[in-house]
């Protein structure tokens, strides 16, 4: 890793990397970008982001994947680590004026080799639906004329009319910029925006939004949120608005089960909801700053968060609280995202599993039997009834300083209460072919709220015990409850189930002490207007506190800052503001490459 002073070393771009597993390289081939590049100055400022989607068709080429740059977007047939990208063939390219794209999402469970539905926001606060394989434009959100059929392929220069009406009619549910869109898990209609006003919205595509502004009664009221119904005669869109937090909302989350939802706010603010009683889990607060992105742990136990703080923070779910910080980035962390294709699982005693070695490979297989057997196993780690398993967590972060760090969260962090396994160190790398995790079915199991012996050593600091979060429990009055019950009958029934503290204290920002209880809330209000009754809390530790990770690798792999990173089966795909997609084959995959004129990719340092 490159030290400071490392002159030239630090700022060569590096093309390959080594972790236990083996050897990542960086594959110049599979670069995809917009076919005719312009600098970089004339893209905007709003990120490039990545979405995939696999077609399950016969070809056995069915990854599709999505980009933004600047106010194009583009749909390409995906080819891996095996085939050279050709980019003069986009399945769909479409040029907008007066807004750009923002972020962008797949309906996976609609998604054919005949269509695929598509959501696209934008920076003028619009979300649209296509099908890029028909080049149709579906519906328009969030315009005085939404729901139309706008029967444009592809917009461009020539055709100004129909791009003008992205931005002549009048918004009517929110006019701020759109800075996250996913389809709900599970359902075929239904979706959540989040914008940069702090609001989110859940939208049903069968429904049109109304020619006029939405009227809303309150549903729910917690600390720092409230939801609210659109109040209509007839359902129209949005079906629900969230306000949450402070600020901007800058990312959210769905957990592998779908049941919870994760936001992260320019407030500092991670919050974990209840999906579906609109209830708050939990809350945790960064060190400083805004939080810019979020994902979850493929069996739900854990969040990771990272932002404006140059940390990457590690959550758990069941406890409530802060179990780890990464420190690597030199500044903000853009993404943070876990790879459910490298793990480590691992008996300390042998003889615990009784059954043949097909049977063992099997619970090691990932897929979606692997994601409910490593939940499992993760919850038997919790009991004093069974021997210890040992596991590694592997997850990457990404940042405007360029760089992609890769994480190990271990057992010695995740377990501090438990005698480190004999096992511990053993790795276990999944196949690289085996299939993408699917959805768990199970409820994410809630572990008392006990507070743990003294945390042991981490990577590099020694540190003292964190108490655990509060009470768990607050259960709605039979009013809210009903309401809940009706909003769910109605809009939810498609679902189908080591630096010290001085170099960190600038730009403190407000926070309150998270819980359940309505009784502790009003404690709460009392405090919010002092920063260091919030440093030091469970909501937010000190950085002695907890155990401070080093990155498993840190290297600069692009010339401006990174806004994606993706895990797939037989590679990692990054992304930069530059607008170029790059992939990076996992190890054993660059010798299947077939591409006629593979480009040579210049030694990097590794590590």
């Amino acid at each position: 890793m490159a030290t400071e002073g490392g002159g030239k070393e630090m700022n060569e771009i590096k093309t390959q990397f080594t972790t236990r597993e083996g050897l990542y390289k960086l594959l110049p081939h599979s670069e995809y970008s917009r076919p005719n590049r312009v600098p970089f100055n004339s893209q905007g400022s709003n990120p490039v982001r990545v979405s995939f989607v696999n077609l399950n068709d016969q070809s056995g080429n069915g990854d599709r994947l999505c980009f933004n740059v600047g106010r194009e977007l583009y749909f390409y047939i995906y080819k891996g680590v095996r085939k050279a990208a050709d980019l003069s063939k986009p399945i769909d390219k479409r040029i907008y004026k007066g807004t750009q794209p923002t972020c962008h999402d797949f309906n996976h469970l609609t998604a054919t080799a005949e269509s695929v539905s598509l959501l696209v926001g934008f920076s003028a606060g619009q979300v649209q639906l296509i099908d890029p394989i028909k080049k149709e434009t579906s519906k328009l959100f969030n315009e005085e004329n939404s729901c139309q059929h706008l029967g444009k392929v592809e917009w461009n220069e020539d055709s100004k009319t129909n791009e003008e009406a992205l931005v002549t009619v009048q918004r009517l549910i929110d006019k701020s910029r759109v800075t996250c869109v996913k389809w709900v898990p599970g359902s075929e209609s239904l979706f959540l925006v989040a914008h940069s006003s702090g609001n989110m919205y859940l939208y049903n595509v069968e429904h049109t939004c109304g020619t006029t502004a939405p009227h809303y009664q309150l549903l729910k009221q917690g600390e720092s949120f409230a939801v609210h119904t659109c109040k209509s005669k007839s359902t129209r869109n949005p079906l629900l608005k969230w306000t949450v937090g402070e600020g901007a909302l800058n990312e959210f989350a769905f957990s592998p089960d779908g049941k919870f939802l994760a936001c992260v706010s320019q407030d500092g603010f991670l919050r974990v909801f209840n999906f579906d009683s609109v209830e708050l889990h939990g809350t945790m607060k960064s060190y400083f700053g805004g939080l810019l992105c979020v994902c979850w742990s493929p069996d739900g136990k854990y969040i990771v968060t990272g932002g404006e703080d140059d940390l990457v923070t590690v959550w758990s779910f069941g406890d409530c609280r802060v179990i780890a910080r990464g420190h690597g980035h030199k500044s903000w962390v853009s993404v943070v995202a876990f790879d459910p294709y490298t793990t480590s699982v691992e008996e300390s005693d042998p003889m615990e599993f009784s059954g043949s070695d097909e049977d063992f490979q099997d619970l090691l297989h990932f897929g979606r039997d692997r994601a409910n057997s490593t939940q499992s196993r993760l919850s038997k780690r919790n009991s004093t009834e069974s021997r210890p398993v040992s596991v590694t967590y592997r997850f990457g972060s990404v940042g405007q300083d360029t760089q992609l760090c890769l994480w190990d969260l271990t057992e010695d962090i995740l377990f501090p209460h438990q005698p480190l396994s004999r096992a511990r160190t053993h790795t276990n790398v999944m196949n690289a072919t085996s299939p993408p995790a699917g959805s768990t079915g199970n409820s994410v199991p809630t572990p008392g709220s006990t507070a743990p012996p003294p945390l042991p050593r981490s990577n590099s600091l020694p540190h003292a015990a964190v108490s655990s979060a509060g009470s768990k429990g607050s259960v709605a009055d039979g009013a809210i409850a009903a309401g809940v019950s009706k909003f769910a009958t109605l809009s939810l029934h498609d679902r189908k189930d080591r630096h010290h503290e001085k170099d960190h204290k600038r730009n403190h920002s407000m926070g309150h002490i998270s819980s359940k209880s309505s009784d502790k809330l009003n404690l709460v209000t009392k405090s919010r207007a002092d920063p260091a009754k919030t440093l030091g809390t469970p909501l937010c530790p000190r950085m002695e506190d907890v155990p401070l990770l080093e990155p498993l690798v840190c290297k600069k792999i692009a010339h401006e800052r990174l806004t994606v990173l993706v895990f797939l089966a037989d590679c990692v795909v990054t992304a930069c503001q530059e607008g170029f997609v790059c992939t990076w084959g996992r190890p054993g995959e660059a010798g299947l490459l077939s591409a006629p004129n593979q480009a040579t990719s210049p030694g990097g340092t590794v590590v």
